[in-house]
């Protein structure tokens, strides 16, 4: 089902879609992460995914009682978005020689994830406020605060060394 599917046909199938979707990306980035982990050769950033990794693991179990709260089974849809973005960080990694700018290409490749899922989790704020599923707003907004916080710390990295060690 795309996201403009018939299958949508109201802000509560948006929504259920949109939690599917973020759902589906999460379970993508946890798959995806170790890699990153292991490719990094900056000691910070290389901790910067595992800690991540970690985090991730628990935005997926508290998407999992999202679900449950929601009253629906938790699973995802396919989602093209991250797969995109997914496939562009596999080829980046395998094309990237220097180690340096490898370092720089992976935060930048690791913040177009957080950007996704920051948009997702910010819309999924909104749209539960809208439909009036309070208790679902507080578990997103504790995922949408970590996904902030690691973009910045991403930001961090690459502006306080990385980026002037890869130019």
């Amino acid at each position: 089902m795309g996201l403009f599917s018939k299958d949508i046909k109201t802000m509560d199938d948006l929504f259920l879609h949109t939690l599917q979707d973020i759902y589906y990306a999460e379970q993508q980035i946890a798959k995806n992460l170790p890699t990153m982990a292991e490719k990094a050769t900056n000691s910070d950033l290389k901790a910067g995914f595992t800690q991540h990794l970690r985090e991730t693991e628990g935005h997926i179990k508290r998407l999992e009682q999202v679900f449950a709260d929601y009253g629906k089974p938790a699973e995802g849809v396919d989602c093209e978005a991250i797969d995109g973005i997914l496939k562009e960080a596999k080829h980046v990694i395998g094309n990237v020689e220097d180690k340096e700018v490898l370092d720089a290409a992976l935060i930048a490749l690791a913040q177009a994830v957080e950007h996704y899922e920051i948009t997702r989790y910010g819309t999924l704020i909104a749209w539960a406020k809208a439909l009036g599923y309070d208790a679902l707003v507080a578990p997103l907004e504790m995922t949408l605060k970590e996904e902030d916080a690691t973009d910045r710390k991403l930001s961090k990295l690459a502006e306080t060394g990385v980026n002037r060690r890869a130019a």
